[in-house]
């Protein structure tokens, strides 16, 4: 079978394209136990986020860590002290956007934390030795390989009047306020 004309006029590329995307919001309670009896919670900050990613099957494996800080009163609101204690994680995101063409295995694992891990709340626990905290987070994820892309080339080369086309194209700041800022990550939300 020999090709077409129309065949011919088409190129294939292998590139580095992003083929695989996933997001995962997640919130976590983590229970400390300060060295006194804590009589209030005067704040809870956290600190030293440390994380990697790797592709697990049609998910990418986020592993982190963090240091949890927590300053409280003891001795009826005389005295203050910070408890700190270091917190490991695994969030699991999935892949919503999966390209299953990738020419080989050599897939590079982007993550990136668009929510840095935050204290929502700290409070003593009913016992009145420990403490509760609840942290969220979140993570984009990108899984960038090498794929085949086709395109396609005009036999007739590029035409002369194409340097001299008007491409001048007005946009009043009016138009702007339309714009839906979540358009693009509208398909990765879960």
């Amino acid at each position: 079978m020999s090709p077409t004309d129309k065949d011919l006029n088409y190129r294939e590329i292998i590139t580095k394209a992003v083929c695989g995307k996933g997001r995962k919001f997640s919130q976590a309670s983590h229970t400390m136990s300060p060295s006194e009896k804590p009589t209030s919670i005067l704040g809870c900050w956290i600190i030293n986020h440390q994380y990697d990613a790797e592709k697990k099957g049609d998910a990418i494996e986020v592993n982190g860590r963090y240091d949890i800080n927590i300053w409280y009163s003891y001795s009826n609101n005389t005295q203050t002290d910070v408890a700190t204690e270091t917190v490991s994680y695994t969030d699991i995101v999935p892949l919503v956007m999966h390209d299953e063409n990738v020419l080989s295995d050599d897939l590079e694992v982007i993550a990136r934390a668009i929510q840095q891990p935050n204290t929502l709340e700290a409070l003593v626990e009913p016992n009145g030795y420990d403490v509760s905290v609840e942290v969220e987070r979140e993570f984009i994820v990108e899984v960038v390989g090498e794929t085949k892309i086709s395109v396609y080339v005009n036999p007739d080369g590029v035409s002369d009047d194409w340097d001299e086309k008007i491409w001048d194209v007005d946009i009043e700041d009016e138009e702007f306020e339309d714009l839906d800022p979540n358009f693009l990550m509208g398909e990765l939300e879960e």
